[in-house]
């Protein structure tokens, strides 16, 4: 028997993007003394991959799970067309996944917040220790690179063959690579700028994700 591939793929980044809030950096913010405002300089002027920043950093953060949830739920907005948009997929038979270089803990919180806990997405994890410790793990890191905690790309790659398109939608830093290896970006901010550059891939401005319903209903 034959593979049979499926329509499309939505790959969709979250601080930024499905999230209105960068809750990564709100967390960060919120728990960890100003000292990591030198490891956030060397990530921007990417002398620092994501991944070391975030080792790093581990050590300066103090809170408890309980304590961290609260500031999540309280700071958390997602874009106000988002579920519409994931309804709409569901209807088209298009996937949809989150890929993120933030931290499981609050990506499931805000999902499930919002009653949409069933979709699946990759991201770094938190480990809570004694005394409001907590550690952080990689398990979508790409061992032949290591700069990012998660590895986009890598996740892209994995779910290439499966689908006729894959749409990617993000804004920063962290979006540009993988976004290459898409049929379709979305973009805003950064990843924007990048894509008016020197994106060899089709890319649409974006606000929210009204736009990217548009595009399911007259394409897909």
């Amino acid at each position: 028997m034959l593979f049979q591939q499926k329509k499309a793929l939505v790959l969709s980044d979250f601080d930024g993007t499905i999230s209105r809030v960068d809750v990564g950096d709100s967390v960060l913010n919120r728990f960890a003394p100003k000292c990591r405002e030198a490891i956030d300089r060397e990530v921007v002027n990417g002398s620092m991959g994501s991944r070391e920043a975030y080792e790093k950093i581990a050590p300066l953060v103090r809170v408890d799970a309980e304590s961290l949830r609260a500031h999540v739920l309280k700071c958390s907005a997602i874009d106000p067309f988002f579920v519409r948009f994931y309804r709409l997929a569901g209807k088209k038979g298009v996937d949809v996944k989150i890929v993120s270089d933030g931290l499981d803990f609050y990506i499931r919180a805000i999902l499930e917040k919002h009653r949409l806990g069933e979709i699946e997405f990759y991201s770094n994890t938190v480990v809570f220790g004694d005394k409001d410790a907590l550690t952080f793990d990689f398990p979508q890191a790409n061992a032949l690179c290591g700069r990012c905690g998660t590895c986009k790309s890598r996740i892209l790659h994995a779910h290439r063959l499966m689908y006729e398109k894959i749409i990617y939608v993000g804004d920063g830093h962290s979006d540009i690579c993988p976004s290459q290896y898409a049929d379709l970006i979305f973009a805003k901010g950064e990843l924007l700028r990048k894509c008016r550059q020197e994106s060899a891939v089709p890319y649409r401005a974006f606000h929210d994700f009204r736009e990217v319903s548009e595009y399911l209903k007259k394409n897909v």
